[in-house]
Order: C-alpha cells, then structure tokens, then sequence
C-alpha cells in the first residue's frame, strides 16, 4: 500500500465515523447545542415520581392510564426548577371534554394525591390557560378562546412552551402565546417540580412525549 495514502485513508474514515454519529444521535446533539435537556429518556420513568399504577411508559410517550379515579393523580419530577423554558408535547386521547395539565414551579401536598403551585392547563375551556392548583385555586390567567380554538388540535399532538423568569410566566400553545403573567406575591414559590396530570373523574388517558427543558440561570 501507498504510504502517502494511508493518512486520506484514515482521515476518511474519522470523518465517516463522526459523520455516522452526528446523524444518529441528531437530536441530543442538538439539545446539546441549544442548552436544553431531556426530562424522559423514552423508555423508562427514571427521575420521576408517582403512582406506578396509572403512570407508565408505552411507545416512547409517558401515558397517565386512570380507569376512573376520586382525586387528581401526577407524576412529578424528583428535581426542582426555578427559571427555565420547558417544552412539552402532549394529547387527551378519546373525550375532548376531559381535563389534564402541566404542574410547574410546584410542590407535592402532605399526605395527599394533590400537587400545588401553577399549572399549564389542558382540556375543555381550559386550553393555553394559567391556573393555580390547590394553593389559591383559581384561572389566574384565561387564554383567549377565539384565538385558542384556531390553533388547538383536540384529537392530536399539542405543544405547550411554559418560561419562567423571576416573577414572569409566560405560556405559549402551538405557537401562539396565550399566558403574559407577573406573579405580585413575593411569597409565592418560584422553584418546585414539574408535574404531569390525570384529572379526577372518568376514564382518562392523557399522552406526553419530548419533555424538554433548559434552565435560565
């Protein structure tokens, strides 16, 4: 073999090889490059908490199976967040009338099922709203119905991007921003776990996929 071909030779093949990696592993180079990282490695609950009998994993998504529960149930991250941009796909599957919902900057209730702090709100006339969940239990912010109803997908794959920054909540719904929010309580928490939600009541099934966040500070 020809000496002089030895050094094109290798520097082809490491080129290949970065190459090879580069497109397989496309989407963590990515978030790597953009400061995010992932809350869901898509095949196990690892980092998370809750009831293992109506939280699973199936096909790449964490599924909130419930055949009919009394109390709201979440899984919960085991970490904490202050500020940060999540980005959150997700799906009610079968009655659009049913409820779900994105807990944030919250905490788990002692001795309940409950979680507390706000909540990125997902079904009915809820949709692209801000409410806050078993604390002063209200809509802190209603999205705009005329504007949710153009852009909202009842029967598929939905994004929520939830940014918090010191007091300031920000909620955007497939791309249109539907929560503009300055919390004026000083005492209100603003650190707490992420939390994903199957509403109290009938059968419910509601899908989550590509959980992804990038911390401000």
């Amino acid at each position: 073999m020809n000496d002089r071909l030895v050094p094109v030779m290798v520097l082809t093949a490491i080129m290949t090889a970065t190459t090879a990696v580069l497109v397989l592993g496309d989407e963590p180079a990515k978030s790597a490059q953009d400061g995010f990282r992932s809350l869901f490695d898509g095949k196990t609950l690892d980092g998370w908490e809750g009831n293992r009998e109506l939280w699973l994993v199936r096909d790449g998504m964490i599924v909130g199976d419930s055949p009919g529960i009394k109390r709201n149930a979440f899984l919960c991250t085991k970490q904490e967040f202050g500020d940060f941009e999540l980005h959150v796909a997700f799906r009610i599957v079968g009655d659009e009338t049913k409820n779900s919902g994105i807990q944030f900057r919250s905490k788990r209730v002692p001795d309940s099922t409950e979680v507390s702090g706000y909540q990125a709100d997902v079904g009915q006339q809820y949709w692209g709203s801000l409410y806050d969940e078993s604390r002063r239990n209200k809509v802190l912010v209603q999205a705009p119905a005329d504007a949710v109803a153009k852009v909202v997908k009842k029967d598929d794959w939905n994004t929520y991007v939830i940014r918090c920054e010191g007091p300031k909540i920000t909620l955007t719904l497939n791309g249109l921003k539907t929560v503009d929010y300055t919390e004026p309580d000083d005492s209100v928490a603003r650190s707490g776990v992420i939390g994903l939600q199957i509403h109290s009541g009938k059968a419910l099934e509601a899908q989550f996929k590509d959980i992804r966040i990038r911390r401000l500070k």
